[in-house]
């Protein structure tokens, strides 16, 4: 059931879970927890007794990204909201800034080092000294701040602000336009040093983690776009047509929407990559499988679905690597708006989805077991909360969330007064009631899973029909939800790829831009700052609140869990030191060719 998905770039993408389709996320992990739900289970990584060669390594690693749409081409982590993005343009390393180990704490080694200071409430960044972008500037102290500026700028694009930045000293007032500069940052050793202090109202325990809501885990070359309007970055040359990277391999060749090719990157600081040449091409979901039989790719990146496994478990001189996903589906409910004045998601309390009654039965009416059972095939599995369940300390297993029970789903019907006239129900005030549902177009299994979708609610008397009376292009769909005010869908299927650290303040709080169903409850919002707060350091408290944060949120079915499942791929037994283990801090450096053709 695995959809395209927007992507949480506050995570701190790393290369080494590119299979991921987002990269490195997670706080702390246990594959038994995680696993729960699954009747498969799979390795982490392929160890490959063959030797590589320097005649194999001269040759092409072929990657295919398994997508229905082009992707959109944003190399930029800062403005980029999709993971397709991530994954095409994963070989540069989207300027990463820490390590870390197999459970995602920040470690030293990596682009630059970090340093918590709990009695001033600030966060030290070393910069290495021989830090470069692929171009062969000097990665600065000012490449460190400047994400911040187009995260936090008011005329930015980026989807990526949420509150927990206004932490950060002089924050805020940059963000509502009051201030041209972000006092919260200085520079021991001059902007063009490698030092930065960033200075908090309060530090936070999720800061020990990667991809936290707090800080930015990226570089971005200030001296290479420093010319160019915030509001104009996402379209310009420097991010679309000509970017710099800080990681293994450096651009070669982008083919809009389509490919992208890599050579390695000669200003790596650290160990520099075997593999001479790296293809990476949108592939079909309805050829993907095909495509991998007919060994045309060495692996698959992100997109694949419990059917490709049904076609591709057996196939000869591939190995089948995963680990449980950082992902996963749910269903949306539009609520509100965004208000661009105020910088915060309203909730209507006239809305049409805005009875919990009404979004409640439609969950419960939903048979989630049955569906990823049959097209699952151990690959995913019905959803029980909000957050997935790798997050073993902070995972509330004794969550039911909605299994099938289309009697209580009419009872809450019949209670909230939406009455049955002819074939199907009405408003309370006994208007006709029609309710558009958002999904995006792909393979002929994900059709089958939405007309089951819809079939399940008129069983109910509910007139639920696709938004513009079929499923959407991807592109199109995102674009419709992320306005801040639309009509058009009610609610909808969706993913999320999200961070490292399990904080979804970026998704769901009152300032998130990525709150597309515009939820908001003092509620929410206190245990969302609760998670973070300083008795959160103690981790038993902090775990309490997020287990109480999951209950809430399916009391109030605002947005709806759908399905947990596995990231895997299909690799070609050619290939070496393939891992997607967390702790794998050099993925592309790793990897090597055993052979000149994909066996």
């Amino acid at each position: 059931m695995v959809k395209n998905k927007l992507v949480l770039s506050a995570m701190a993408v790393l290369a080494t879970l590119s299979l991921a389709a987002c990269g490195n996320k997670k706080s702390s992990a246990s594959s038994s927890s995680a696993e729960a739900g699954a009747s498969v289970k799979l390795l982490d990584n392929y160890n490959n007794p063959a030797k590589a060669n320097a005649a194999a390594n001269n040759g092409t690693l072929k990657i295919a990204e398994a997508n229905s749409s082009p992707f959109q081409g944003i190399t930029d982590p800062a403005l980029a909201s999709n993971a397709e993005d991530s994954d095409v343009f994963a070989p540069g390393g989207e300027g990463v800034l820490f390590n870390q180990d197999k459970n995602y704490k920040i470690i030293n080694g990596g682009l630059a080092n970090l340093s918590l200071n709990r009695k001033n409430n600030t966060a030290t960044v070393t910069v290495r000294p021989n830090a470069k972008w692929s171009n062969g500037m000097k990665v600065t102290a000012r490449d460190v701040e400047y994400p911040y500026e187009v995260i936090g700028n008011k005329a930015t694009t980026s989807q990526q602000f949420s509150a927990d930045f206004n932490d950060i000293k002089g924050m805020a007032a940059y963000h509502a336009g009051k201030a041209k500069t972000i006092s919260g940052f200085t520079y021991p050793k001059g902007q063009s040093g490698n030092v930065v202090v960033i200075h908090f109202n309060h530090l936070t325990p999720s800061m020990k983690f990667n991809g936290n809501s707090f800080m930015w885990g990226y570089v971005e070359p200030y001296e290479y776009i420093k010319n160019v309007p915030i509001a104009k970055l996402a379209a310009s040359k420097q991010i679309r047509k000509d970017p710099i990277f800080t990681g293994p391999y450096k651009l070669n060749k982008v083919v809009e929407g389509e490919s992208t090719t890599w050579v390695p990157n000669p200003d790596l600081y650290g160990k520099q990559p075997q593999i001479k040449h790296i293809s990476i091409n949108v592939v079909s979901p309805n050829n993907i499988d095909k495509a991998i039989q007919s060994k045309k790719y060495d692996y698959v990146s992100g997109g694949l679905q419990g059917t490709d496994y049904k076609q591709l478990k057996s196939l000869k001189n591939y190995h089948i690597v995963g680990s449980p996903a950082l992902n996963y589906d749910y269903f949306g409910f539009n609520l509100g708006h965004f208000d661009t004045k105020t910088g915060e998601n309203v909730m209507d309390p006239k809305a049409k989805m805005a009875n919990k009654n009404l979004r409640k039965a439609m969950l419960y009416a939903l048979n989630l077991d049955q569906v990823t059972k049959k097209f699952g095939y151990g690959m995913s599995w019905r959803a029980n909360t909000l957050l997935p369940p790798v997050f073993t300390n902070y995972y509330n297993a004794q969550e039911k969330g909605y299994p099938l029970n289309i009697k209580k789903a009419n009872q809450l019907l019949d209670q909230a007064g939406f009455k049955k006239k002819g074939q199907y129900r009405t408003l309370p005030n006994g208007k006709p009631l029609k309710i558009n549902f958002g999904a995006m177009t792909g393979t002929s299994v994900q059709m089958a899973e939405y007309q089951d979708f819809l079939q399940q609610w008129h069983k109910i008397g509910l007139d639920v029909q696709f938004a513009g009376g079929k499923p959407m292009e991807m592109n199109s769909f995102y674009a419709a939800l992320q306005a801040p005010s639309q009509n058009k869908i009610d609610v909808w299927s969706g993913a999320w790829s999200v961070s490292s650290e399990p904080t979804p303040t970026q998704i769901y709080g009152k300032e998130a831009t990525f709150n597309m169903g515009h939820f908001v409850s003092a509620e929410n919002t206190k245990l969302l700052n609760e998670m973070n707060g300083n008795k959160a350091w103690n981790n038993s408290y902090r775990t309490k609140v997020f287990k109480q944060w999951q209950t809430y949120m399916n009391q109030q079915a605002a947005v709806g869990p759908e399905s947990f499942g596995y990231a895997w791929s299909p690799v070609n037994q050619r290939v070496k030191g393939y891992s997607v283990s967390p702790a794998d801090n050099n993925f592309w450096s790793n990897l090597a060719l055993t052979s000149k053709n994909i066996q």
